[in-house]
């Protein structure tokens, strides 16, 4: 079961902390990929961005979930 993260007096989602984390985690790949002029062939690079964040963010759900 999650439980809310205590930060400063303020209770937050832990789902909220696990998206921050995606973000951090996925920022470096976008600045790596375009480094490498992946982006150049890629449609949209917008989209393609934020499927990448959805694979990292459930990843990451699914890592810290309750184990059974």
């Amino acid at each position: 079961m999650y439980t809310e993260i205590n930060i400063l007096g303020v209770y937050v989602a832990p789902f909220a902390v696990m998206m921050l984390a995606a973000w951090v985690a996925t920022f470096p790949l976008s600045l790596v990929a375009n480094h490498l002029e992946i982006t150049r062939r890629i449609w949209h690079r917008g989209l393609f961005n934020l499927c990448i964040y959805i694979i990292i963010l459930s990843l990451i759900v699914l890592y810290v979930g309750p184990r059974q």
